[in-house]
């Protein structure tokens, strides 16, 4: 069951959401949803310098291939035709775990090529952290972004009851307390299941 405007007030007013800085209503508050704003920081893909993304190399991932920024306040993030970049919102979040969230970008921008979060856009319950979203320009002109402005909506459903294992304590959650664009972690993966070898080696 998705969340009704009242249903989310409720939710954040028992802190089954949390969220920091608290929401305008007035502004962020749709019928079924909740605008996320557009932070400051950004993290770019260095595709002069690289030659290529490796995901499961932790040499060539994509901590090495992109590089961070951070733009000043009523300063716009410029967003090339053909670019992709990860952005962080303002809000920090955490869902209760029997909630998950569901991202959305803003038809709005989608009108004018750009597209936010078009893969991942599911928020396991127990999330906790910054939201991190992948931007991406699908037009032919360059579009501008600037910090504090709504970029996407998020919406919420209960699940059928509080999961067994919420994405906090899940083993080998990458991006648990984000607080800023982590590039991908799926290097990790290849570790944990070396480490799960070793582990089982051990024990027999």
């Amino acid at each position: 069951m998705i969340l009704s405007d009242r249903d989310i007030k409720k939710a954040i007013k028992e802190r089954r959401i949390k969220i920091r800085p608290k929401p305008d209503f007035k502004t962020q508050l749709g019928a079924c949803s909740l605008d996320l704003r557009l932070g400051n920081t950004f993290r770019l893909f260095e595709h002069s310098r690289v030659p290529y993304i490796d995901p499961l190399d932790e040499t060539r991932n994509g901590k090495n291939a992109t590089r961070e920024i951070k733009i000043k306040e009523g300063e716009p993030f410029i967003v090339q035709p053909g670019d992709f970049v990860l952005a962080t919102t303002v809000e920090y979040l955490e869902i209760a775990d029997d909630l998950i969230g569901r991202l959305e970008g803003r038809s709005s921008l989608g009108r004018i090529g750009i597209i936010i979060h078009s893969t991942a856009a599911v928020f396991d319950p127990g999330w906790r952290g910054k939201v991190v979203m992948e931007i991406g320009n699908l037009g032919r002109m360059p579009v501008a972004l600037y910090p504090g402005m709504r970029i996407c909506d998020i919406h919420f459903e209960e699940v059928s009851s509080k999961v067994e294992t919420p994405y906090w304590k899940k083993i080998g959650a990458k991006y648990i307390g984000q607080k800023g664009p982590e590039p991908s972690k799926l290097f990790k993966e290849k570790q944990n299941e070396k480490k799960g070898r070793r582990t089982k080696k051990m024990a027999s």
